[in-house]
């Protein structure tokens, strides 16, 4: 019998985090891993923990891009393609936090948070999926936020590019379907991660009382809905309160978020 060749997975915003967790779960589990971040000495980091697996692990092609340039993406998949042959999964990751007043914050900030959280998971889709359609289907994961339904005074603009994405999942879900192509939209709850101390504006960093999980947690649930195809996953009860409160009780939500952030 013929054995199937590796499956090839794409994560944006590999060198920390969800994202440098995930790489490591897909290769260790034999998956070969293209890993796009925009710091070269981040990913020989993760490069080096790849290597260090036990045998049967997957092999990693890191790849110095900025998920806010589509023609960078474009080459990393046809880079991609150079070295595997083929394109299975992509786990648009890369994003980054705001707070603050939208009056008051800096355009610079703004444009940032938009262009990484809405342009780049735009882009790493729009290259990736004419590379995943020669291979008769594939997998493609949006991180998203618990936050994404929830009224975020000095957090909106977070909140509404993590609205963005999940809506885009799931019009892409149903765009994608004639090409075998899944789309899971994941609703993270707060994490231990640096995203927290690189999160932009001029809003306080609280969280105190706010329970988190590791990126690893994460990375297994993106694992687990690849290899189940699941639609939509929110790993820990505690999230799903919250997504079902942001829902039901948006004003009561949004004092509670205006007490944390402002």
């Amino acid at each position: 019998m013929t054995q199937s060749p590796p499956q090839v997975a794409l994560i944006t915003g590999a060198s920390s985090g969800i994202g440098y967790a995930t790489a490591l779960a897909f290769a260790r589990q034999g998956t070969h891993v293209a890993a796009i971040a925009r710091r070269a000495d981040r990913l020989a980091e993760l490069e080096r923990a790849v290597n260090a697996l036990p045998p049967g692990h997957g092999d990693l092609l890191p790849l110095a891009a900025d998920v806010t340039r589509p023609d960078e993406l474009h080459r990393a998949v046809q880079q991609t393609l150079e070295r595997f042959g083929r394109l299975d999964i992509v786990v648009a990751n890369a994003g980054i936090g705001h707070r603050g007043s939208i009056a008051d914050a800096d355009w610079s900030d703004l444009e940032t948070l938009l262009r990484t959280n809405i342009d780049g998971v735009l882009h790493t889709i729009r290259a990736a999926v004419p590379a995943m359609r020669p291979t008769g289907g594939g997998h493609i994961v949006i991180v998203s936020s618990v936050a994404f339904n929830l009224t975020a005074p000095y957090a909106a603009a977070y909140s509404a590019s993590k609205a963005f994405v999940s809506s885009l999942a799931r019009s892409m879900r149903l765009e994608l379907e004639a090409d075998h192509i899944a789309v899971t939209d994941v609703l993270v709850g707060r994490t231990h991660t640096e995203f927290n101390e690189r999160r932009l504006g001029a809003g306080k960093r609280t969280g105190q009382g706010v329970p988190t999980m590791s990126p690893d947690r994460v990375a297994e649930g993106i694992l687990d809905a690849v290899r189940h195809r699941r639609s939509v996953i929110v790993l820990r009860f505690f999230d799903r309160l919250i997504v079902w409160a942001n829902s039901l009780f948006p004003g009561i939500m949004g004092r509670l978020a205006r007490r944390q952030y402002q």
